[in-house]
């Protein structure tokens, strides 16, 4: 881990329209850390991903990477400068196979190189090296976000875009998931996270930072945090639903 920043956004205004959800706002996230984006529904937490990830254009102020400016560049041109995003949900091919949509997606690096990085993928992966050949459909929900992840891998990011990887999943999965974003981050890659689960998340996280209207109200370290007794009240506005829906996975 370093504390060398990596993601900086400036005073970014971006939304819908006329309607905005990012009011300027500002922060940093630092190379090879799990970034924990925190705030009620509504804030701005996934929509700081897709502006970053260029699915959405801000309307004015600068983000960086590496303190390049990549405002307002294409997916493509984002790809290519090593910014990967598993959205929320499922994004895979059903009926084609476990080794398809990983090849699909190393598309934008051709065949050759996608078959290359292929295996040293699936060495984070055992099971979907196992099920190779298996139907994305026929996949667990743990294993379907694994593919998801495992694809984004291919392309070797210095950052992960995930917004709410736990969806779905029983909270046994999801602290693999979360325990392999964490040794990503320790090889290397900046992580940056939305999710509901927030105290198993914060475990994992170096960072949090808060938001509420689409600006930051706090930055602190993730152990700090967690530590905190006002977590719930002041940053979980749902925390009881999420509490009962972990219950209902076990």
């Amino acid at each position: 881990m370093t504390d060398q920043c990596c993601i900086e956004f400036k005073s970014v205004l971006a939304g819908y329209k006329d309607f905005m959800i990012l009011n300027h706002l500002s922060f940093e996230a630092k190379r090879g850390c799990i970034t924990l984006l925190l705030g009620p529904n509504g804030a701005g937490k996934s929509t700081v991903l897709k502006t970053l990830f260029g699915l959405l254009k801000p309307k004015e102020g600068q983000i960086l990477l590496d303190k390049e400016e990549i405002t307002g560049l294409s997916q493509k041109q984002l790809l290519a400068k090593g910014i990967a995003f598993v959205p929320q949900g499922r994004n895979l091919f059903g009926q084609l196979s476990v080794l398809q949509n990983l090849e699909l997606g190393g598309i934008t690096l051709g065949m050759k190189t996608t078959r290359e990085r292929i295996p040293e993928v699936l060495d984070f992966f055992p099971r979907l090296k196992e099920r190779l050949h298996s139907m994305a459909s026929a996949l667990s929900g743990g294993e379907q976000k694994q593919l998801e992840i495992g694809r984004a891998l291919l392309l070797r990011p210095r950052v992960i875009l995930i917004d709410e990887p736990s969806i779905g999943l029983s909270p046994i999965v999801v602290q693999d998931v979360f325990k392999l974003l964490r040794t990503l981050a320790e090889q290397g890659t900046t992580v940056l996270m939305v999710e509901q689960n927030v105290k198993s998340a914060l475990k994992y996280a170096d960072e949090a930072i808060a938001l509420e209207s689409g600006q930051k109200v706090l930055q602190r370290a993730a152990s700090e945090l967690l530590m905190d007794p006002n977590i719930e009240r002041l940053f979980l506005g749902g925390m009881q639903q999420v509490q009962e829906q972990a219950q209902a996975l076990s």
